[in-house]
Protein backbone atom coordinates (compact mmCIF):
# COMPACT_ATOMS: atom_id res chain seq x y z
CA UNK A 1 0.00 0.00 0.00
CA UNK A 2 1.24 3.86 -0.86
CA UNK A 3 1.31 6.24 1.27
CA UNK A 4 -1.13 7.92 -0.42
CA UNK A 5 -3.27 5.08 0.30
CA UNK A 6 -2.51 4.84 4.00
CA UNK A 7 -3.56 8.54 4.34
CA UNK A 8 -7.08 7.71 2.58
CA UNK A 9 -7.28 4.78 4.97
CA UNK A 10 -6.70 6.68 8.49
CA UNK A 11 -9.08 9.55 7.21
CA UNK A 12 -11.65 7.24 6.23
CA UNK A 13 -11.08 5.17 10.08
CA UNK A 14 -10.89 8.71 11.69
CA UNK A 15 -15.08 9.55 10.18
CA UNK A 16 -16.01 6.14 11.09
CA UNK A 17 -14.13 6.24 14.76
CA UNK A 18 -16.09 5.17 18.06
CA UNK A 19 -15.19 5.36 21.86
CA UNK A 20 -15.85 1.82 22.13
CA UNK A 21 -12.92 1.46 19.33
CA UNK A 22 -10.68 4.04 20.63
CA UNK A 23 -11.19 2.49 24.59
CA UNK A 24 -10.98 -1.24 23.20
CA UNK A 25 -7.54 -0.05 21.54
CA UNK A 26 -6.38 1.63 25.14
CA UNK A 27 -6.91 -1.85 26.88
CA UNK A 28 -4.84 -3.09 28.89
CA UNK A 29 -4.80 0.03 31.21
CA UNK A 30 -1.56 0.45 33.37
CA UNK A 31 -2.50 0.34 36.87
CA UNK A 32 -2.88 3.16 38.87
CA UNK A 33 -3.71 5.14 35.79
CA UNK A 34 -7.28 6.77 34.95
CA UNK A 35 -7.85 7.07 31.32
CA UNK A 36 -10.43 9.30 29.52
CA UNK A 37 -11.44 11.01 26.09
CA UNK A 38 -11.85 14.05 25.54
CA UNK A 39 -13.17 15.45 22.45
CA UNK A 40 -11.53 12.95 20.56
CA UNK A 41 -7.84 12.91 22.86
CA UNK A 42 -6.66 10.25 25.17
CA UNK A 43 -5.77 11.43 28.66
CA UNK A 44 -4.11 9.24 30.88
CA UNK A 45 -2.41 10.91 34.04
CA UNK A 46 -1.76 9.15 37.15
CA UNK A 47 -3.18 9.96 40.83
CA UNK A 48 -1.89 11.71 43.63
CA UNK A 49 -2.41 11.09 46.94
CA UNK A 50 -4.19 14.40 47.73
CA UNK A 51 -6.49 13.96 44.53
CA UNK A 52 -7.88 10.53 45.97
CA UNK A 53 -8.77 12.00 49.74
CA UNK A 54 -10.76 14.78 48.00
CA UNK A 55 -12.42 12.30 46.18
CA UNK A 56 -13.44 9.66 49.18
CA UNK A 57 -14.16 12.76 50.95
CA UNK A 58 -16.64 13.96 48.44
CA UNK A 59 -18.10 10.54 47.81
CA UNK A 60 -18.27 9.76 51.79
CA UNK A 61 -20.68 13.13 52.14
CA UNK A 62 -22.80 12.25 48.86
CA UNK A 63 -23.94 8.56 50.98
CA UNK A 64 -26.30 10.69 52.98
CA UNK A 65 -28.26 11.44 50.14
CA UNK A 66 -27.14 8.61 47.83
CA UNK A 67 -27.03 5.08 47.55
CA UNK A 68 -23.49 3.64 47.16
CA UNK A 69 -25.24 1.78 43.39
CA UNK A 70 -26.13 5.18 42.26
CA UNK A 71 -22.59 6.78 42.67
CA UNK A 72 -19.44 6.27 41.14
CA UNK A 73 -15.79 7.35 40.64
CA UNK A 74 -13.75 6.79 37.20
CA UNK A 75 -16.62 5.17 35.35
CA UNK A 76 -16.94 6.06 31.82
CA UNK A 77 -19.89 7.43 31.04
CA UNK A 78 -20.40 8.96 27.35
CA UNK A 79 -21.48 12.62 27.29
CA UNK A 80 -22.60 14.87 24.34
CA UNK A 81 -20.16 16.26 21.89
CA UNK A 82 -17.33 14.37 19.70
CA UNK A 83 -15.82 11.55 21.02
CA UNK A 84 -16.30 12.76 24.79
CA UNK A 85 -15.79 9.41 26.97
CA UNK A 86 -15.46 10.88 30.78
CA UNK A 87 -14.11 9.00 33.70
CA UNK A 88 -14.99 11.42 36.07
CA UNK A 89 -13.39 11.69 39.62
CA UNK A 90 -17.47 11.85 41.19
CA UNK A 91 -20.63 11.19 40.12
CA UNK A 92 -23.95 10.61 41.76
CA UNK A 93 -26.89 9.82 39.72
CA UNK A 94 -30.56 10.57 39.98
CA UNK A 95 -33.24 8.29 41.76
CA UNK A 96 -34.06 5.79 39.67
CA UNK A 97 -31.32 5.38 36.96
CA UNK A 98 -31.09 2.62 35.13
CA UNK A 99 -27.73 1.81 33.13
CA UNK A 100 -28.21 1.43 29.35
CA UNK A 101 -27.91 -1.83 26.65
CA UNK A 102 -24.04 -2.17 27.18
CA UNK A 103 -24.35 -1.64 31.01
CA UNK A 104 -22.84 1.72 31.30
CA UNK A 105 -24.48 4.56 33.14
CA UNK A 106 -26.56 7.51 30.38
CA UNK A 107 -25.21 10.97 31.42
CA UNK A 108 -28.77 12.21 31.37
CA UNK A 109 -29.41 10.57 34.65
CA UNK A 110 -26.28 12.19 36.28
CA UNK A 111 -27.27 14.89 38.87
CA UNK A 112 -23.44 15.33 40.71
CA UNK A 113 -20.16 15.46 38.93
CA UNK A 114 -16.83 16.65 41.10
CA UNK A 115 -13.90 16.53 39.13
CA UNK A 116 -10.20 16.95 41.50
CA UNK A 117 -7.56 19.06 39.50
CA UNK A 118 -4.62 17.52 38.24
CA UNK A 119 -1.83 19.15 36.39
CA UNK A 120 -1.70 17.35 33.29
CA UNK A 121 -5.95 17.76 32.59
CA UNK A 122 -6.45 20.98 34.13
CA UNK A 123 -6.97 22.87 30.99
CA UNK A 124 -10.02 19.83 30.62
CA UNK A 125 -11.56 20.33 34.17
CA UNK A 126 -11.99 24.18 33.40
CA UNK A 127 -12.95 24.00 29.67
CA UNK A 128 -14.25 21.36 27.49
CA UNK A 129 -15.36 19.31 30.32
CA UNK A 130 -17.16 22.05 31.89
CA UNK A 131 -18.41 23.76 28.19
CA UNK A 132 -19.74 19.47 27.69
CA UNK A 133 -21.34 18.95 31.38
CA UNK A 134 -23.55 22.23 30.51
CA UNK A 135 -24.55 21.11 27.32
CA UNK A 136 -25.62 17.84 29.33
CA UNK A 137 -27.52 19.40 31.95
CA UNK A 138 -25.80 18.51 35.08
CA UNK A 139 -27.53 20.57 37.88
CA UNK A 140 -23.96 20.75 39.51
CA UNK A 141 -20.74 20.69 38.95
CA UNK A 142 -17.70 21.30 41.16
CA UNK A 143 -14.14 21.41 40.33
CA UNK A 144 -11.87 21.39 43.52
CA UNK A 145 -8.68 22.69 43.13
CA UNK A 146 -5.81 21.74 45.96
CA UNK A 147 -3.38 23.94 44.02
CA UNK A 148 -5.38 27.13 44.47
CA UNK A 149 -7.69 25.68 47.76
CA UNK A 150 -10.73 26.67 46.06
CA UNK A 151 -13.41 25.18 44.86
CA UNK A 152 -15.80 25.98 41.89
CA UNK A 153 -19.23 25.59 41.91
CA UNK A 154 -20.93 25.62 38.79
CA UNK A 155 -25.22 25.56 38.86
CA UNK A 156 -28.13 26.12 36.57
CA UNK A 157 -27.52 25.05 33.67
CA UNK A 158 -29.09 26.78 30.82
CA UNK A 159 -28.25 27.20 27.03
CA UNK A 160 -24.83 24.89 27.29
CA UNK A 161 -23.98 27.16 30.15
CA UNK A 162 -24.07 27.30 33.90
CA UNK A 163 -25.95 30.44 34.89
CA UNK A 164 -24.58 30.23 38.54
CA UNK A 165 -21.11 29.97 39.69
CA UNK A 166 -19.70 29.86 43.06
CA UNK A 167 -15.83 29.81 44.26
CA UNK A 168 -15.22 28.94 47.82
CA UNK A 169 -12.18 28.63 49.91
CA UNK A 170 -11.17 25.19 51.06
CA UNK A 171 -12.93 25.30 54.36
CA UNK A 172 -15.95 26.70 53.54
CA UNK A 173 -19.65 25.05 53.04
CA UNK A 174 -21.13 24.33 49.67
CA UNK A 175 -24.98 24.61 50.74
CA UNK A 176 -26.28 22.70 47.85
CA UNK A 177 -29.75 21.96 49.64
CA UNK A 178 -31.64 24.25 46.89
CA UNK A 179 -29.93 21.66 43.72
CA UNK A 180 -31.36 18.14 43.24
CA UNK A 181 -28.00 16.57 45.08
CA UNK A 182 -29.36 18.09 48.58
CA UNK A 183 -26.60 18.25 50.77
CA UNK A 184 -24.25 20.87 52.42
CA UNK A 185 -20.61 19.90 50.74
CA UNK A 186 -18.08 20.38 53.81
CA UNK A 187 -14.62 21.38 52.95
CA UNK A 188 -12.57 21.63 55.42
CA UNK A 189 -10.75 17.97 55.70
CA UNK A 190 -9.71 18.51 51.47
CA UNK A 191 -5.93 18.38 51.24
CA UNK A 192 -3.55 21.18 49.78
CA UNK A 193 -1.51 21.03 47.72
CA UNK A 194 2.49 21.72 48.57
CA UNK A 195 2.48 24.74 49.59
CA UNK A 196 4.35 26.86 46.92
CA UNK A 197 2.93 24.49 44.04
CA UNK A 198 1.39 26.97 41.02
CA UNK A 199 -2.04 25.87 40.05
CA UNK A 200 -2.33 24.23 36.87
CA UNK A 201 -4.82 27.01 35.68
CA UNK A 202 -2.74 29.75 36.74
CA UNK A 203 0.38 28.54 35.08
CA UNK A 204 -1.60 28.32 31.80
CA UNK A 205 -2.65 31.74 32.19
CA UNK A 206 0.79 32.80 32.78
CA UNK A 207 2.30 31.53 29.56
CA UNK A 208 -0.28 33.20 27.41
Amino acid sequence: MTVLEDRVVMAELSEELTLDMMFEWLEPVPEGFKVEIVQGAVYMSPQRQSHWEIILNIVVQLLARYPKSRTASDVRVDFPGHLNGFASDVMAFKEGAVKDEKGRWRYEDVEFVAEVISKDTAANDYGPKLETYALARVPVYVIADPYTGECHVHMRPKGGQYRAVLTCDFGDEIDLTDTPVGIVLVTNEFPREAKGARSPKESSTAER
